[in-house]
């Protein structure tokens, strides 16, 4: 009876141990889930993770990206004395216009990373500006000898702090200073910029926006003299480019005409020349 004894207790404890070590497998360095598998507009995504060593100071960073691609979220969360950590974001506006599956990254110190994905069905904003005209902001661009001309926007979770045209890449860049994530609303007349489908002809084309280098989508409204576009942006962003097909060229019609005639005085002196050299 002794030895059924042993040998059950035994048993129990190797069946323990192994789970013990099976469940210490499953755990990797840092780990990632949310609370649920979809959700809707308006919804709050809550997520929460674990890692196996913490380590003092050092925070946990997330990136929430779109089924597109584009990166609709980003920050840092720190690590509890239980090695948890956790965060919500609220699905919704005109970074999440896009239904299907996000992804959330994390990454805690180095090649500690992890990820889990979540359904959302999208979000609807509208695509006309809500700010009225008589709110919105005038900046004047200087685009050099092209002229000076004046942009209307408005923006939320923060300020615009310069922008700047530039007929060789055919874009308008934005500077920003944001408090927090928010939302700029630019109206871009024609004559500054555009985007076609043949250079600066032909039917409108659609404009790339990168936010800090990284393509964002956007909404637009348009109308014949301007073309209105609202853009997401994170409380860490510092510049939006609009990239089109056509802008504003940097050298104006004055400086055109120098370099006409300057290239009409090179003719000219070579033909000078060569009539010499047949002289002779």
């Amino acid at each position: 009876m002794r030895i059924h004894l042993y040998a059950m207790i035994l048993a129990t404890a190797i069946v323990a141990g192994a789970a013990t070590q099976a469940s210490a497998q499953t755990v990797g360095p840092v780990s990632v889930s949310t609370d649920k598998d979809s959700y809707s507009d308006g919804d709050t995504v809550m997520v929460s993770g674990e890692v196996a060593n913490r380590i003092t100071g050092q925070e946990v960073t997330y990136q929430i990206i779109a089924p597109n691609g584009n990166r609709v979220g980003i920050g840092q969360v720190g690590v509890g004395d239980d090695r948890m950590f956790s965060f919500d974001t609220k699905p919704g506006g005109i970074l999440w216009v896009s239904a299907g599956d996000y992804t959330i990254r994390v990454q805690y110190g180095d090649n500690r990373s992890a990820e889990t994905t979540f359904a959302f069905g999208g979000s609807t904003p509208g695509s006309t500006p809500t700010t009225p005209p008589s709110s919105r902001t005038m900046y004047t661009v200087d685009a050099g000898e092209g002229g000076m001309f004046d942009v209307s926007y408005s923006i939320t979770g923060g300020s615009v702090t310069g922008m700047s045209v530039s007929g060789e890449t055919t874009s308008l860049t934005v500077m920003i200073a944001p408090t927090d994530d928010g939302q700029l609303s630019i109206t871009l007349p024609r004559e500054v910029i555009d985007a076609k489908m043949s250079g600066c002809s032909g039917q409108d084309d659609v404009f790339v926006v990168l936010v800090d280098s990284q393509e964002q989508t956007f909404t637009e409204d348009v109308d014949n003299d301007s073309r209105t576009l609202s853009i997401g942006f994170f409380a860490n962003s510092e510049t939006i480019e609009i990239i089109g097909t056509c802008a504003v060229p940097e050298f104006g019609a004055v400086a055109v005409v120098v370099l006409a005639a300057a290239i009409v005085a090179i003719v000219a002196v070579t033909a000078r020349s060569r009539l010499s050299l047949a002289r002779y």
